[in-house]
């Protein structure tokens, strides 16, 4: 195997490090609050902080970041992750670690937009929807492994024992950047007037709402995952944690069948999604309450949602061809406003009718994508690319 085919499992290795560095901080949240002296609200900044400056500022860094050397960008923003651990590791300040929550969510939309593109550019021909589906399950493996690993670790090694666990790991990622990854010195630097050219397209605006609804079908009802099961199937607080792991490992799984489905046909498998997604809550809201239907029912949703990070970025990024880097960091951008809007929907779906409806909110907003993905197909192919049915040749066309 040559130095080069090993990049993309370190990419992935690397998008595992990040978002165990993103998400781990959910698990711990209230032994931060401890150390930090600060109330859990104060302490839930520590999440929001990063996911707002990810949404906000991601489209703006990955522009400044595009003419730069990607190799260098790449092993940087790790290195970042990794500091960053580290200074959770040691400090016991709520203003400095509020500081290090913020700084590597500047390179966090950076990282994944220049993985997704090169994964794809790396790829053997035909093969690039699995490539960026494999560094999507780095994203899995985080939320299957990397979370709950921080809470054990925190648990009974203390906070300190976790977060350099979580260093260690982006430190793994970024020699294996420095050691595998190419130069990549043949690749052209785009102008940024070119890659903000990309913004004038309609077909982008529709793909951009299409990914940001999925988002926001997907996690108006993961991000509620422990209320339903716990406050509408009766499970038990303590079986929450394998239940997600279980989860997360479907994902994983589900990601590499998606990947496949695309590369076979991204028309189908984008305009089914929804439509998949509408159904999975449907049944959903039905067994709701029966836990032993449920315990099939949370592997089923699993499956369905790990298709969405790779559905909704080969939407968007048929579209972005002339800047796949800048269109890549749209996608990252708006998927977590899709999260917030989504989470935010659910969240007062729970207040004004209970956890039982948010089925009901999730399947709403799914139709809603689907709504916009038909749309965004009545206007034909994008003009850079070729068959919109050939998701092989534009996977190509967007490296």
């Amino acid at each position: 195997m040559s130095r080069s085919a090993l990049a993309v499992p370190v990419l992935a290795v690397g998008v595992f490090g990040i978002i165990t560095t993103e998400m781990g901080v959910v698990g711990v949240l209230p032994r931060l609050a401890e150390r930090l002296g600060v109330g859990a609200s104060g302490a839930g900044w520590l999440v929001g902080a990063f996911a707002l400056t990810v949404a906000v500022t991601g489209p703006l860094t990955t522009l400044l970041a595009s003419r730069l050397p990607r190799k260098a960008v790449l092993a940087a923003a790790l290195a970042l992750f990794a500091v960053s651990n580290a200074v959770y590791a040691l400090t016991d300040s709520f203003p400095v670690m509020l500081a290090f929550r913020v700084l590597p969510a500047l390179a966090h939309p950076v990282f994944f937009a220049l993985a997704l593109t090169a994964a794809v550019r790396l790829a053997a021909p035909g093969k690039g929807a699995r490539a960026a589906t494999t560094v999507f399950a780095g994203v899995s493996a985080g939320f299957a492994f990397g979370v709950p690993l921080t809470s054990y670790l925190a648990d009974h090694l203390g906070l300190a024992a976790a977060f350099w666990t979580a260093a260690a790991v982006n430190v793994l990622a970024c020699v294996g950047i420095l050691l595998f990854f190419p130069r990549m010195d043949d690749v052209e630097r785009p102008s940024y007037a070119g890659q903000l050219g990309i913004l004038r397209s309609a077909r982008l605006w529709l793909s951009v709402a299409g990914a940001t609804l999925v988002f926001a079908a997907m996690f108006s009802g993961y991000g509620f995952f422990a209320e339903y099961l716990e406050n509408v199937t009766g499970v038990d607080a303590s079986l929450t944690g394998p239940a997600l792991m279980a989860f997360g490992v479907v994902m994983t799984v589900g990601s590499v069948g998606f990947g496949r489905l695309l590369e076979r046909n991204l028309t189908r498998t984008v305009t089914v999604y929804p439509v998949l997604y509408v159904g999975l809550y449907v049944l959903l809201y039905a067994i709701g309450s029966h836990p032993a239907a449920m315990a099939g029912g949370v592997l089923l949703w699993g499956a369905v949602h790990s298709g969405g990070l790779a559905v909704a970025q080969g939407w968007l990024a048929q579209d972005a061809t002339a800047a796949p880097e800048f269109g890549n960091s749209l996608f990252i951008s708006f998927s977590n406003l899709g999260i917030t809007a989504g989470t935010a929907l659910a969240g007062a779906t729970v207040s004004a009718a209970g956890p039982g409806d948010l089925p009901l909110t999730g399947a709403a907003l799914a139709l809603a994508a689907g709504v916009v993905i038909l749309a965004r197909r009545r206007l034909g192919p994008a003009a850079s690319s070729g068959s919109q049915d050939r998701h092989d040749s534009r996977t190509t066309a967007a490296a």
